[in-house]
């Protein structure tokens, strides 16, 4: 299956719309195992998982970066273009805008921008630099990775074999965390970048909200194996997204 740009889009980010839609803002998550603001939650992995999903699930907004290394990972019909990696934000219900750092046939780099407001996409064009409204026949909806019935909240809860590997650094303090995420799952979240494999998925989550704030995994395809980092921050800053002015087509 050719992965969607939607999902690279996000590989991330948001590990987010979770519960339900995602609304409120960026509070601390309650119930058992969770502590006053600025303490540390418990340090095991049954407090942490179901504490990251419901923490995640209230995110309002969120900054994310993405980067692949390793074999490259194509996003067109033609194998020419390989991501590298993408930065965007995501604002709920359902905005998105991201720019993709992409390779072309091995050796021109280059950006493209994607913009999703009120369900319309825009794609930028390399050569012009102008948005156009999205082809039809291309999947470049940089919110369909958030989605709140398949995204990332069911699958936190549905990892298996999660252990606490230790505290960690990662823009502040975190718990990291390693566990088996279902391939019925992982195909929702990285649209297709993954299928038919169950993915083994380290999390760093902060120790006092339970945010996830670094999510690492590699997984094998045809032309070898890619490595992935997504980095998330700036949640529940106040973030507007609006259809691009250059608009033409």
């Amino acid at each position: 299956m050719k992965p969607k740009l939607a999902g690279l889009i996000a590989l991330v980010a948001v590990l987010a719309v979770l519960v339900a839609a995602c609304s409120g803002g960026n509070d601390s998550p309650t119930g058992d195992g969770a502590s006053d603001e600025g303490e540390a939650l418990d340090a095991s992995a049954e407090v942490l998982m179901p504490a990251a999903a419901e923490a995640i699930g209230a995110v309002s907004s969120v900054h994310f970066q993405l980067e692949r290394t390793g074999a490259p990972v194509h996003i067109d019909p033609a194998d020419l273009i390989a991501i590298e990696a993408v930065e965007g934000r995501w604002v709920a219900p359902d905005s998105a805008d991201a720019l993709l750092e992409v390779k072309i046939n091995d050796s021109i780099n280059t950006k493209l921008g994607a913009v999703s407001v009120d369900g319309l996409v825009y794609l930028s064009n390399p050569i012009t630099g102008d948005f156009e409204p999205l082809p039809d026949g291309y999947d470049v909806d940089p919110t369909e990775f958030f989605d709140p019935v398949d995204g990332w909240r069911p699958l936190l809860l549905e990892m298996s074999d999660v252990e606490l590997i230790g505290e960690d650094d990662r823009a502040g303090g975190t718990y990291h965390l390693r566990g088996t995420a279902p391939a019925s799952r992982v195909e929702n979240v990285t649209a297709g970048l993954v299928d038919d494999q169950d993915l083994e998925l380290d999390l760093w989550i902060e120790t006092d909200t339970a945010l996830v704030r670094s999510v690492e995994f590699t997984n094998d395809h045809d032309l070898g194996t890619s490595s992935w980092r997504l980095d998330l921050d700036r949640y529940g800053e106040e973030m507007t997204i609006e259809i691009p002015e250059n608009v033409s087509g």
